[in-house]
């Protein structure tokens, strides 16, 4: 499912959302969880979806792991397409800034590319952005909470 590119949103829709990486990759590879809801809600225009330069080349560097490479070949897919499909999904921003903020400071890309999007949610799996739960206006969830409260806006 997660093998076909898919088109740039259209226009406006509801909540605004950054995925970090370790939730795309679990969207795109895993597709029945709430990651892969999220990816599928922003397809469908209920959400949209914003990435930078940074994280997309994280995404690729990701994906080209080789310990995902039995996936790949079990599901047909490639990790090529799989990050096309993302990176026409997610509306492209470049932070102007980037502020020390998270512990990890990889994490510090994903918190200045919702600050460069208007985001209101940051969706992570990662404990040290959900530790600080939020920055500024955008809260910091994760995947299930991110899916219940788009459901719930529905």
């Amino acid at each position: 499912m997660r093998s076909r590119p898919r088109s740039t949103p259209t226009g406006p829709s509801g909540v605004r959302l950054v995925l970090d990486t370790n939730t795309v990759l679990s969207g795109l590879l895993w597709p029945g969880g709430p990651p892969g809801k999220l990816i599928d809600a922003a397809e469908a225009g209920d959400i949209d979806l914003f990435s930078s330069p940074a994280l997309l080349a994280e995404l690729t560097d990701v994906l080209h792991r080789a310990k995902f490479a039995r996936l790949y070949a079990k599901r047909d897919l490639s990790p090529d397409t799989l990050f096309d499909g993302y990176a026409a999904l997610a509306r492209l921003v470049t932070p102007t800034t980037l502020v020390r903020i998270s512990r990890d400071p990889d994490d510090d890309h994903v918190i200045a590319c919702a600050i460069a999007a208007r985001a209101e949610i940051i969706v992570s799996g990662d404990r040290d952005l959900l530790d600080l739960g939020r920055h500024g206006d955008i809260r910091i969830v994760n995947a299930a909470s991110a899916v219940a409260e788009i459901e719930a806006r529905r």
